[in-house]
C-alpha cells in the first residue's frame, strides 16, 4: 500500500500505522523530538493512527 509522507511516496503493508510510515520515511526521530504529525487537512494524528491507500501525512 502506498501512502505519502511530506509528499514522498512510502510503501507499507496494509494494516500498518502512522509510526510505521514515519519509520520507513526516516522521520520517526523527528516526531520523538516534539514535531507533530498532521493529515492533509491539518488535523493532528497519533502514531497509532490507521492509514489507507493514498493517505497523505506531514511532519510539522
Amino acid at each position: 500500500m502506498r501512502v505519502y509522507v511530506n509528499d514522498k511516496p512510502v510503501d507499507i503493508m496494509p494494516g500498518m500505522k502512522v509510526k510505521h510510515a514515519l519509520t520507513n520515511a526516516g522521520l520517526l526521530d523527528e516526531v520523538k523530538k516534539g514535531r507533530k504529525v498532521c493529515d492533509e487537512w491539518g488535523n493532528e494524528v497519533g502514531l497509532d493512527g490507521a492509514l489507507t491507500e493514498g493517505t497523505k501525512i506531514r511532519v510539522k
